[in-house]
């Protein structure tokens, strides 16, 4: 700065030098404190603290030790803290480039934050060593987000905190079935969960009233609802099919997987259906349409075997059952081991000369296909029973030449409108 002219950054008002800090790394905003008397502890205030790779590669050498890095960052978290003095509304350690934090550091530095009314708490840390969360969490009234990766969770049987959190995102977190379905049952406001290959049990229960927003990817043998009647979009991929001949047995003489599912899925307007978790849905008997349509969903995308029969009954299913749907997005996948398909054929049939079934939908994506008759059936479906429809995409899995843009081009279509654009090479 010269000499005589003013110091105009200083004399801005005090949240908007909040928020330029708040958008430079931590490293950066406490280098600030150099500036003058007046910048010494601006940075001690701001509201969220992220501390990422950028924190630890920028004070180490790369010569330095591994052990080296990993105090370094301890005794940058620890001065920090030590130091900071306004309001902390979100702390967040994510990828340091430190494969393994002490245990009671991170016990310190949480235990700290929960005297802070702390509002949001992110923990990305070691993928070699779950790290056990201490129960003084599960005591603090504030939080509203909570993400957590690579942890081990045992709480309290009571727990006596997280009334007022929104959002939970556990990522390759171990817990027993008791205490996952404890944890989600004490967050009553709780909106967002998202739950990624979680380690420690197999079926997931969830009672959350005022749930909107779900995402679950991974294994599991069984999912259910219990008063999540305000669920918005689910995002459900079921990564393996686990047990899937004991689940068939469960389900004889009882309501199929599929109706199970929707019980409590009234309100929901997006979903999500990917991996194995159709092949869930298609257990036990398919109905020709759910008892309770679901009026909301306009958007739907999932992916699907067309050598099972079964699958595709319940796709259709889904659809009959949604007669707002306004976009449709469908996958194509392909596995070795399959239903036989031989039922699927007398199937079409009958589904060709039901009684009109109009449906709303607009858009339609279809991706990964071979050209296989059901694959071409199930378009040739679509095309007959949606008037409104304006678009429908079509890109095969390879080149399977210009017999399958020519089936397309026959097939009869109920809008006048539609069209149909083919996003695969033609050779003809």
């Amino acid at each position: 700065m010269i000499d005589g002219e003013p110091d105009r950054i200083s004399y801005l008002l005090g949240d908007v030098i909040d928020k330029i800090l708040s958008h430079l790394p931590i490293r950066e905003a406490v280098r600030t404190s150099v500036l003058s008397n007046k910048w010494r502890y601006k940075w001690a205030t701001i509201p969220n603290l992220v501390f990422d790779k950028q924190c630890v590669s920028a004070t180490s050498k790369c010569s330095e030790l591994f052990l080296d890095m990993e105090g370094k960052l301890m005794e940058i978290i620890d001065q920090v803290l030590l130091l900071y003095s306004g309001p902390i509304n979100k702390f967040q350690i994510s990828r340091c480039g430190v494969n393994l934090i002490s245990e009671t550091a991170l016990d310190r530095w949480i235990f700290h934050l929960t005297k802070r009314s702390i509002k949001e708490l992110v923990l990305q840390i070691s993928e070699r060593k779950l790290y056990k969360i201490p129960w003084c969490l599960f005591s603090c009234q504030s939080l509203h987000h909570l993400t957590l990766y690579y942890c081990l969770l045992k709480p309290p049987s009571t727990i006596e905190g997280l009334k007022n959190l929104k959002s939970l995102d556990l990522d390759h977190v171990s817990m027993s079935q008791y205490a996952f379905e404890n944890l989600i049952s004490s967050c009553p406001l709780l909106e967002n969960l998202t739950l990624t290959e979680l380690d420690g049990f197999t079926q997931i229960n969830i009672h959350a009233p005022n749930l909107k927003v779900l995402d679950i990817c991974g294994k599991f043998e069984d999912i259910s609802f219990d008063n999540t009647f305000q669920l918005d979009y689910v995002f459900v991929d079921l990564s393996l099919y686990l047990n899937s001949e004991s689940n068939q047995s469960r389900l004889h003489g009882s309501p199929s997987n599929l109706l199970n599912f929707f019980a409590h899925l009234h309100h929901i307007h997006g979903l999500v259906i990917n991996g194995y978790f159709l092949k869930y849905l298609a257990a036990g008997a398919v109905p020709v349409k759910l008892p309770t349509p679901c009026i909301n969903l306009t958007y739907l995308w999932f992916s699907i075997n067309f050598y099972d029969f079964k699958e595709i009954s319940t796709a259709l299913c889904v659809f009959r059952s949604s007669p707002n749907l306004k976009e449709l997005n469908i996958f194509a996948k392909h596995e070795k081991k399959t239903i036989v398909l031989a039922p699927a054929f007398f199937c079409w049939e009958d589904i060709f000369l039901e009684p009109s079934m109009l449906t709303r939908v607009r858009h339609v994506g279809i991706e990964g296909i071979s050209g296989i008759k059901s694959e071409l059936d199930f378009m040739r479906f679509l095309l007959l029973h949606s008037p409104v429809l304006e678009k429908m995409r079509v890109k095969p899995n390879f080149n399977v030449g210009s017999k399958l843009m020519s089936e397309l081009l026959r097939f009869k279509r109920a809008s006048a409108q539609a069209e149909v654009v083919y996003l695969g090479e033609v050779y003809w």
